[in-house]
């Protein structure tokens, strides 16, 4: 979520001065096109025509999908086969953040698929890279039931174990999708990097001159409220301490919150919001999870 403030900052075009015009200004802003700061989904510019491809990072055993939602829309997205040597049964539905696309995110699936054996799909969201429509929260959601339903549906993943990776925003897509899967018991995981607690409890500190306008936040993604209901699923909590979008606080509350068990936190001293991925021990943790609470 890195670049939410600065696509907020480049569209009012206004220095950060705290007077009356300037919080109406900010007021509109916030209701109105909330959905352009929140989803900047043309971040990095070329982001929604320049979607890098898995044969560009020596990924060879994959599939590029186009797969329709029960509201017309229609998503992009990979399908990669996990390392054959050493495959688990496990397949991960990844869900990126809410800036760039799937492409960027190959490095973390080229990981999971060859040094940690599992299957994933990265599904992008709509409006986001080759995907159709535009993004909102209930529209998002539907894309990750779509999503789920996908996985649930291919044949050749039939009887595989199933974990939500979310990152930021994709965190509170994975917490949302899992509530309202329970009833189904097949997912066997559930994996948090730097998200938050609620979109109007992230404002204040993402959006410092709106922090008074939240409450006219209608992309909520209440986090906080739906993971209590998360129960029989292990869950993992990676969070970088140094996260300058998502305060680490926000991950700890989230920990505190969760009644589900197992659950682990894995913080990372040195981990910004873009960057902890990239922290030592990141891949270690997940692949420890993973062999130890899911591919049982």
């Amino acid at each position: 979520m890195g670049s939410a403030l600065d696509s907020f900052i480049s569209y009012l075009r206004i220095p950060l001065l705290a007077s009356s015009g300037i919080a109406a200004v900010l007021s509109c802003a916030l209701y109105f096109k909330q959905n352009e700061i929140i989803y900047p989904r043309h971040f990095p510019p070329d982001a929604r025509t320049n979607v890098p491809r898995p044969s560009q990072f020596g990924i060879t055993d994959y599939e590029e999908l186009m797969i329709p939602t029960a509201d017309g829309e229609s998503l992009s997205a990979f399908y990669l086969r996990a390392n054959k040597q050493h495959a688990r049964n496990v397949t991960i539905l990844m869900f990126h953040g809410n800036a760039g696309n799937i492409g960027h995110r190959l490095p973390i699936a080229k990981v999971l698929v060859d040094d940690i054996g599992c299957n994933v799909l990265l599904l992008q969201y709509r409006g986001y890279g080759h995907s159709t429509g535009s993004p909102n929260e209930k529209g998002i959601m539907i894309d990750a039931q779509t999503g789920l339903d996908y996985v649930r549906g291919r044949s050749e993943l039939r009887g595989s174990r199933i974990v939500l990776y979310g990152q930021s925003l994709g965190g509170a897509v994975a917490i949302a999708l899992a509530a309202r899967n329970l009833k189904h018991g097949d997912i066997s995981g559930i994996i948090l990097e730097n998200t938050f607690t609620s979109m109007r409890k992230l404002i204040p500190s993402a959006l410092p001159p709106a922090r008074f306008l939240a409450p006219l936040c209608h992309e909520i993604w209440p986090s906080e409220e739906i993971l209590p209901r998360i129960t029989g699923i292990p869950m993992l909590f990676l969070s970088g301490l140094q996260d300058e979008i998502v305060p680490a606080s926000h991950m700890a509350q989230l920990f505190k919150l969760c009644r589900s068990q197992p659950k682990i936190l894995r913080e990372f001293p040195n981990g910004t919001h873009n960057d902890t991925v990239a922290e030592p021990g990141y891949f270690v943790y997940i692949d420890s999870f993973i062999a130890e609470h899911v591919a049982r």
